[in-house]
């Protein structure tokens, strides 16, 4: 199952890729690989010299335990150090954000992708959608 955070790419321009692990309960593990997960508005901070992914929701397992579950919780992400190094000196620098693209599993393992991105200004989305719109129109024409 993969989720994907189709609202960092209209918000954000993604110009790096990094792949993570997640420290999960196991009820959580069983709502991501249900797709019972949302990204939307969640973000990356690298707090010391560690990584955690705030804001995402994971609902609670019906067939689990469900009083005392808060769904938002801060998750600790898996990350070399020099991963996390690096990292943290981009964001520092280029003033860029890192945003969660997806949840997913991998060989039976829940994984993150992690995007460094640069938001966009309110322009630069409409100009993106217009353009969408054309090479949408343009298709359409083609096509017989």
């Amino acid at each position: 199952m993969k989720i994907s955070n189709r609202k960092a790419f209209y918000d954000y321009q993604i110009s790096g890729r990094l792949e993570a692990g997640i420290n999960l309960n196991g009820g959580e593990v069983k709502a991501i690989k249900t797709g019972h997960a949302d990204l939307t508005g969640s973000f990356v901070r690298i707090i010391g010299s560690e990584a955690y992914l705030l804001n995402a929701k994971i609902f609670p397992y019906q067939g689990g335990q469900i009083e005392g579950y808060d769904e938002k919780r801060t998750r600790k992400l898996l990350l070399h150090k020099k991963e996390i190094i690096s990292l943290k000196s981009k964001t520092e620098g280029a003033n860029l954000t890192l945003v969660p693209l997806s949840l997913y599993t991998k060989r039976n393992l829940i994984k993150v992708e992690i995007g460094l991105g640069l938001g966009k200004k309110k322009y630069d989305k409409k100009e993106a959608k217009k353009r969408r719109d054309i090479e949408r129109d343009i298709e359409q024409e083609l096509t017989p």
